[in-house]
């Protein structure tokens, strides 16, 4: 299960998407987000959800993949389904008790699911196509003006390289955890949800002792190399904007603004 888990993974291509600017990918998703909570009819969030579908042919990306980075917070759009189910009004389908399921609570479940999937599969894509490295590099120039501030923009940065870096290396060792718990005769299946619970305390511990030896490690490392953060640091990628981040741009604004059009054509369905 834990080799599912695809959330900071990147995947090396040449796609034109790999190809783009950090800083243009990072405003292309927020654009990206705008769009689907801008999309207030069925007609604006089909324009969503092929948006995203195109980016992913485009990226060379598997759409499977995003199958596997819904896994992690299944659970999350289970729960939000189920609230709109039992808590909209309208038609009455089914009622136990104090269940009532209504039409239009199916119909905000199924809208808000496929809203946070394709949430999902937008901030995936950026990672995916880009490597931590980059990824906080283009952060770091976006957020160059909040210096001024006294804001530690090359801390912030730092700390996002480290933690998309690391989050792979954690999920090996803990599938390792588990695996040598395994061996020992533990069970992580059966039981009930408290005994699932008390059965992650092996794996816990050791993962917390691991986590904090790699970061004292990491300490030291950097100590050694007498890091000091960004004063007089330079780079061996220089960003530049090149035709394909102006064109993305472009697209994923005439996506936004189609959205709008559609927004006052159609009746909204809130």
């Amino acid at each position: 299960m834990l080799k599912d888990i695809t959330i900071g993974q990147y995947f090396p291509g040449n796609s034109p998407i790999h190809r783009m600017d950090p800083r243009a990918k990072i405003v292309f998703m927020a654009i990206y987000i705008l769009e689907l909570f801008l999309a207030g009819n069925l007609q604006a969030m089909a324009v969503s959800i092929l948006f995203i579908l195109i980016s992913y042919q485009v990226s060379g990306i598997p759409i499977k993949m995003v199958l596997k980075s819904i896994k992690p917070v299944l659970m999350l759009i289970l729960f939000t389904g189920v609230l709109n189910m039992l808590f909209v009004d309208g038609n009455v389908l089914f009622q136990f008790g104090f269940i009532r399921i209504t039409d239009q609570g199916i119909f905000y479940a199924v809208v808000m699911a496929v809203r946070i999937i394709c949430l999902i599969a937008g901030t995936t894509l950026l990672t995916y196509t880009t490597s931590p490295i980059v990824l906080t590099d283009g952060v770091e120039r976006l957020m160059e003006p909040l210096g001024a501030l006294h804001v530690p923009v090359h801390e912030i940065a730092m700390m996002m390289t480290i933690a998309l870096r690391f989050i792979p290396t954690l999920i090996e060792e803990t599938d390792k955890i588990m695996s040598a718990q395994k061996a020992r005769g533990a069970d992580f299946e059966s039981g009930g949800l408290m005994d699932k619970a008390k059965s992650l305390v092996p794996i816990m511990i050791p993962l917390f002792v691991s986590s904090f030896r790699r970061a004292d490690e990491l300490a030291m490392a950097m100590e050694c190399r007498c890091y000091h953060g960004g004063v007089g640091r330079t780079r061996m990628r220089q960003l530049k904007y090149s035709a394909v981040d102006y064109a993305g741009l472009a697209l994923s604004l005439l996506a936004v603004a189609g959205v709008v059009v559609l927004n006052g054509l159609f009746p909204s369905i809130y």
